[in-house]
């Protein structure tokens, strides 16, 4: 009887391998090649170019499980943009973590006018499916027009300070930026970031404001999680 799991028939690597990949370079700063000499160094003779293939492909099933599992996030959404340069040009990254930094959604767009903030605000009301308690921001007037033009019901901050946590969360999309050498396409980074977002979540634990048996417990769970919606066990 053939063991391949549905998800990945057809493929010469065993899940295991292309799962492990997949969240090397998701968890971590690494290149694509820094991937492949991980798994040369385990005696898997797999080349960069298809690691990054399976990141994409895989990436995003595997991320959408993920945010399957998860079900509803925080009542408390912070929002903030930041811009990345692709060929030459700039964009603007939208992100959206909820008051545990989670992420909730990310969108990749040419402008921050108010026309791109009620685009990002439908995006996040159609995916999440709820509205939230309150909207935290920086002083950028682009919020408070979409606010005001969807009728929004939510209690909307601007306070300074108060959106640090999703200014912070934009470590680690810098940290993949530079690892990667800039995205390609703002199709590429929309694709990207919304696979590591998730995935690197499942990992990502304010260890220092966590006891060690505590930390262990989180990090266990969410290894549970990974090797669930890949549908193998982890390589270690």
């Amino acid at each position: 009887m053939n063991k391949t799991p549905p998800l990945y028939r057809g493929f010469r690597y065993p899940g295991e391998i292309i799962s492990h990949a997949v969240w090397l370079s998701h968890r971590f700063a690494l290149s694509f090649r820094n991937v492949e000499e991980i798994l040369v160094s385990r005696a898997v003779d797999v080349t960069y170019e298809s690691i990054r293939l399976w990141c994409l492909r895989f990436g995003a099933e595997y991320a959408r499980r993920i945010r399957a599992r998860v079900g509803r996030t925080g009542d408390t959404w912070h929002l903030d943009e930041v811009f990345i340069r692709i060929n030459g040009k700039q964009f603007y990254l939208w992100r959206a973590v909820d008051q545990d930094g989670d992420l909730l959604d990310i969108l990749v767009q040419s402008r921050r006018s108010a026309k791109a903030a009620k685009r990002f605000f439908r995006r996040l009301l159609k995916g999440l499916r709820y509205s939230p308690r309150m909207v935290v921001t920086d002083k950028l007037r682009s919020y408070g027009a979409a606010h005001r033009e969807l009728g929004l019901s939510a209690e909307h901050e601007t306070g300074q300070y108060q959106n640090n946590r999703a200014e912070n969360s934009h470590q680690p999309t810098r940290q993949k930026e530079r690892q990667m050498r800039r995205f390609k396409s703002p199709g590429h980074a929309q694709r990207l970031l919304s696979s590591h977002g998730p995935i690197n979540d499942l990992f990502r634990h304010d260890r220092h404001l966590l006891s060690a048996r505590a930390y262990r417990k989180l990090r266990s769970q969410g290894f549970a999680v990974w090797d669930e919606v890949t549908e193998s066990a982890l390589v270690v």
